[in-house]
């Protein structure tokens, strides 16, 4: 990005190549500054900043700060690398952070935000309707569905959470048209997942997965939530990946809430009251 944006100065007018000056000087500056201290470092108008990330491709500051963090983050020393048998607790603090850092910001360049709201609209017409929403998980997984249930729980969704194999089947087996199963899985190919994604699909529910492309899983769910975080344990992946897939579930429950809408607020009202009356009794 920032070569690019190099390569651009000499065709940009006088006052936008100031701004693209200030980008290249000091890019994480620039990502976290408001646009009003921006224009007053490269003594131009707010809306010459403006222009300079439209003429760069992007739609306005916020969309170009956005993809500048994303890129200067995923570029900072460490990432990528694994533990080396010298490494001080420092190096190794800075290593297994910027790893998960840079996960979670290619995540989010990368995400498909039709696919989100598919699975959103899916568990919300399913809550709204009374029927089931399950979420199925193996290992690391099945920790990542039982947060989920804990977090539907919390906006009045009620739900279950299996991370046993037989259990998985038998309860897909129930499941029929109008519920909604979430699979969560990072390779996309355990045998017990895939099975009860089998059967719930066949039986008439909606399923979601939370699960690498092209995955066994990925193609045979009705909808797919991409979570790519190849394995491979000096970039720390089987914890990064789960922390991915616990984003994505915030990311959903959010969607949900705000689909839900007002009548959310005096369930989490009573419940914050209830909690504080029995941890203060």
């Amino acid at each position: 990005m920032l070569d690019r944006i190099t390569a651009s100065l000499p065709s940009l007018a006088p006052a936008e190549q100031r701004v693209g000056k200030l980008v290249l000087t000091d890019p994480r500056t620039f990502a976290r500054l408001p646009v009003r201290e921006l224009a007053e470092r490269a003594h131009v108008s707010k809306p010459t900043v403006v222009r300079f990330c439209r003429s760069m491709g992007y739609d306005g500051l916020a969309d170009f700060k956005l993809k500048l963090a994303g890129s200067v983050s995923e570029g900072v020393p460490f990432i990528h690398r694994s533990v080396d048998a010298d490494d001080k607790t420092g190096d190794v603090l800075v290593k297994v952070v910027d790893n998960a850092v840079a996960a979670f910001l290619q995540y989010r360049n990368a995400a498909s935000t039709v696919a989100i709201e598919r699975a959103a609209d899916a568990i919300a017409d399913t809550w709204k309707k009374g029927k089931r929403i399950e979420f199925y998980g193996v290992g690391n997984s099945g920790i990542v569905a039982q947060d989920a249930q804990h977090k539907f729980f919390r906006l009045g969704v009620t739900s279950i959470a299996s991370s046993d194999g037989h259990m998985q089947v038998m309860s897909a087996t129930l499941l029929g048209l109008g519920d909604c199963a979430v699979i969560v899985s990072n390779s996309g190919r355990t045998r017990d997942l895939m099975d009860a994604a089998d059967i719930a699909r066949r039986n008439g529910a909606t399923t979601i997965v939370i699960t690498a492309s092209g995955s066994p899983l990925a193609s045979t769910c009705q909808i797919h939530l991409a979570a790519d975080h190849p394995e491979g344990y000096d970039r720390y992946s089987p914890m990064v990946s789960r922390l991915m897939h616990l984003l994505i579930i915030d990311v959903l429950a959010t969607c949900v809430a705000l689909r839900i809408g007002s009548s959310l607020q005096p369930i989490l009202q009573q419940m914050k009251e209830n909690l504080r009356a029995k941890r203060y009794a």
